[in-house]
């Protein structure tokens, strides 16, 4: 891509809501943990970002919300291995990846002659040196590329760049399904390493890592903070879009919410003679039809009568997307009335939340 074409394209981004606006990661800067501020293990703890760990036999991991960062970032994500992977086998790895919704890259034009570059940038920082491997990859179209950086210096903050072309012959739907996961390795057997995935094609095992080299997480206490995560249309990465607190919890409320903490009502009506269907409000309407997080909740109806049994069903009919609201269908009542008042209840220590990721 020329210069020209480059300061068009970002001229056409800023006429559109950019250049603020440009950041298709979500949550980049660490700033939101809706789930608490650590965890063992992996899975979802900072909002957006998943942390997979596959087939290991020995190592432990903890992951955290960290208040430290580079210059202008008050937070990272910490992943630190608290006992070592003694050897590591041809099928284990340890990544963590952000899905990206089709729809929210419609500008990146793949799958067309006018497919855009798009460039990866991030601040990274590890007791442990070496070459780390980076993918992306189009969910629709099983097609991926991948590359590499190098953390040079242990113990300190460095920024990286990652810059690829765009694809002519992919996919990415415009619709809320994943559209392109990117993915960073911190472990990875040779399953994962051994193709060369430094141009697009099919997606494969051997391309998930291409390139990969470091021993992170075969010492106790190998370390690793992200921040400052930015993906971008253009050849070179600009400077990190910095998102308002308000901003970001937002977007990140679109895949998962916490609604109550506490003790708390919400007022419902019976339906039929074994259900009763509770309705709750939403801060914003979810990507897709949410799943019930929940774990020690009661729910009672009028007379104080209550189940505290399996977690509560969403279904379809109960949730319309783009409406920010949900109604919970409570079933396995006896004798039920269908106009009697129904509330749900929580114990001060559980949460209640509902989860539409990628």
């Amino acid at each position: 891509m020329s210069r020209a074409r480059e300061f068009a394209d970002l001229a056409g981004s800023a006429d559109a809501g950019g250049i603020s606006g440009s950041n298709v990661i979500i949550n980049g800067a660490f700033q939101c943990s809706q789930r608490g501020t650590s965890t063992t293990g992996g899975g979802f703890l900072v909002d957006r970002f998943e942390l997979n760990i596959n087939n290991t036999d020995n190592i432990a991991i903890t992951q955290s919300q960290d208040s430290s960062g580079p210059s202008g970032f008050a937070n990272s994500w910490k992943i630190l291995a608290t006992t070592a992977e003694s050897a590591v086998a041809a099928d284990e790895r340890v990544r963590f990846r952000q899905n990206i919704e089709g729809q929210n890259l419609q500008q990146f034009a793949f799958g067309t002659s006018a497919a855009k570059s798009m460039t990866l940038s991030f601040y990274v920082k590890s007791n442990k040196t070496g070459t780390y491997a980076v993918n992306l990859e189009q969910d629709d179209a099983s097609r991926v590329i991948g590359s590499t950086y190098t953390i040079s210096s242990a113990d300190t903050w460095e920024f990286k760049t990652i810059t690829v072309g765009g694809d002519t012959s992919g996919t990415i739907n415009d619709d809320n399904g994943a559209g392109l996961v990117v993915s960073w390795y911190l472990l990875a057997g040779s399953n994962y390493t051994a193709t060369d995935n430094t141009s697009y094609g099919a997606s494969a095992d051997g391309k998930q890592a291409y390139g990969h080299s470091t021993t992170w997480g075969q010492g106790t206490n190998d370390n690793f903070f992200i921040t400052g995560v930015q993906l971008e249309i253009g050849e070179q990465g600009t400077p990190f879009e910095h998102r308002s607190f308000a901003d970001e919890m937002i977007r990140c409320q679109r895949y998962y919410q916490e609604v109550a903490s506490g003790s708390c009502y919400f007022a419902g009506n019976g339906l039929g003679t074994t259900n009763i269907i509770v309705g709750i409000p939403l801060a914003t309407s979810m990507r897709a039809t949410p799943s019930v997080k929940q774990n020690g909740y009661t729910f009672h109806r009028s007379g104080n009568v209550n189940s505290s049994g399996a977690n509560p069903s969403v279904s379809n009919f109960q949730y319309d997307i783009g409406r920010n609201a949900v109604g919970v269908r409570i079933s396995g009542w006896a004798s039920n009335n269908t106009d009697e008042v129904a509330y749900s209840v929580t114990p001060a220590t559980e949460v209640l939340a509902f989860e539409a990721e990628l």
